[in-house]
């Protein structure tokens, strides 16, 4: 499930489409979707506008559910598809990095060792990249023991998003 056009000025690079997502159809169509737009302080009409966002997935579909939440993206896909997408996509101005699969695959080494490290420093990818931890209800523990995130990285995720349309 990808939404892009040559006019989008942000990217959002996340993780694959979960189970309620590959039900509707519709990228970020569940709660964790919810979540993100509101980090980005955008609606659902800029959020579903191609030409403005661009929604990649590191895997297009969805890879099934494992013990603990669903399956990792496919490893195939990123590598397949993300060098044939960037291209078309010349009016990037920022793209998010949306968990540990996005960042592992676009920060490579230059990553921290954990999540939390690669996020702590987020100031180092901008301005082209801009990690962020998944807005899964699951990961709400790690918002509680991070208030950092919200106290810094969240204003100026904000204020970027708001300068990318006039």
């Amino acid at each position: 499930m990808v939404q892009a056009s040559s006019s989008a000025r942000l990217a959002i690079v996340g993780q694959a489409p979960g189970r309620r997502v590959h039900a509707s159809g519709v990228p970020w169509d569940d709660p964790s979707g919810r979540t993100l737009r509101a980090w980005l302080g955008i609606g659902p009409e800029r959020f579903y506008d191609p030409t403005a966002v661009a929604l990649v997935p590191m895997g297009f579909c969805y890879p099934g559910h494992g013990p603990s939440g669903d399956l990792p993206p496919r490893p195939e896909c990123a590598p397949l598809w993300h060098p044939q997408l960037w291209p078309m996509l010349p009016a990037l101005t920022l793209t998010l990095l949306v968990g540990q699969y996005s960042q592992a695959h676009y920060l490579g080494p230059t990553a921290g060792a954990t999540l939390t490290a690669t996020v702590e420093a987020w100031r180092r990818y901008l301005p082209h990249y801009l990690p962020l931890p998944h807005p899964s209800p699951r990961n709400r523990p790690w918002l509680r023991k991070n208030p950092w995130f919200e106290a810094e990285v969240l204003p100026e995720l904000q204020a970027r998003v708001r300068s990318l349309w006039p």
